[in-house]
C-alpha cells in the first residue's frame, strides 16, 4: 500500500509517524520524568527538614535519656504517695485506717462510714470513703489541715458542713467524701 503512494505523500506519512513518535515521546516519557523531577524539588526542603530534626534528636539522646531518668525518679517518688494495697477493698480499708486516725488525732467524733464505688482516672484508680464527722470548727479545720499534710496522696471531693444545733452552733457536722488512688495491678492478655 506504501508502494502506491507517491514520493510526496510517503514523506507526509513518514512526517507524520516521526511527529507522532515524537509527541508520544515527550506527552509519555519526558512529561513524566520533568513532573516527577518537580514534585521531588518541592520535597527536598520538607525532607531537608526532617533530617535535621532527626540529627538534632539524635545529638541531644543524652540529654533525652537524663530527662527521662529524672521523670522516671519523680514517677516513683510519686508513686510511693498512693495507696499501698492492689486491691480496691484492701485500699478502702488501709484508706479507713488512715482517716481514722486522723479523724482521732483531730479530736473529732466519727459518726459513719461508707466505702463508695472506686472510679477509674486514666491509670489511677480513685479509692472513695465518705465520712460524717461532728466536732467544732477548729477541730474540722485541723482535721483537714492533717488530711492535706498525710504523705499519702489523699482529696477531699465533697464537703458539706451543717451545724447540729441551731440553738447553740458550737457543734458541727461534716460530712466529707475523701478519696486516695492506687495503681490497678496490669493484666496480661
Amino acid at each position: 500500500m506504501i508502494r502506491s503512494l507517491s514520493k510526496r505523500e510517503r514523506a507526509i506519512v513518514a512526517g507524520a509517524v516521526v511527529l507522532a513518535l515524537l509527541l508520544g515521546g515527550w506527552i509519555f516519557v519526558v512529561e513524566p520524568i520533568r513532573s516527577r523531577n518537580a514534585s521531588t524539588a518541592e520535597l527536598l526542603p520538607v525532607r531537608a527538614d526532617v533530617l535535621a530534626r532527626r540529627r538534632e534528636l539524635v545529638s541531644r539522646k543524652t540529654a533525652i535519656a537524663a530527662e527521662l531518668q529524672a521523670v522516671d525518679a519523680r514517677i516513683a517518688s510519686l508513686s510511693a504517695r498512693f495507696l499501698t494495697a492492689a486491691t480496691p477493698a484492701v485500699a478502702a480499708s488501709e484508706l479507713q485506717n488512715i482517716a481514722k486516725e486522723m479523724t482521732t488525732a483531730a479530736k473529732t467524733e466519727t459518726r459513719t462510714e461508707r466505702i463508695l464505688p472506686p472510679v477509674e482516672r486514666g491509670e489511677l484508680l480513685e479509692i472513695p470513703i465518705e465520712l460524717a464527722i461532728s466536732g467544732e470548727i477548729a477541730q474540722i479545720v485541723d482535721l483537714l489541715e492533717r488530711i492535706e499534710r498525710t504523705p499519702k496522696l489523699l482529696r477531699v471531693n465533697e464537703l458539706k458542713v451543717r451545724v447540729m444545733n441551731v440553738s447553740q452552733p458550737k457543734e458541727l457536722l461534716a460530712t466529707m467524701m475523701v478519696s486516695g488512688f492506687i495503681r490497678p495491678a496490669k493484666t496480661k492478655t
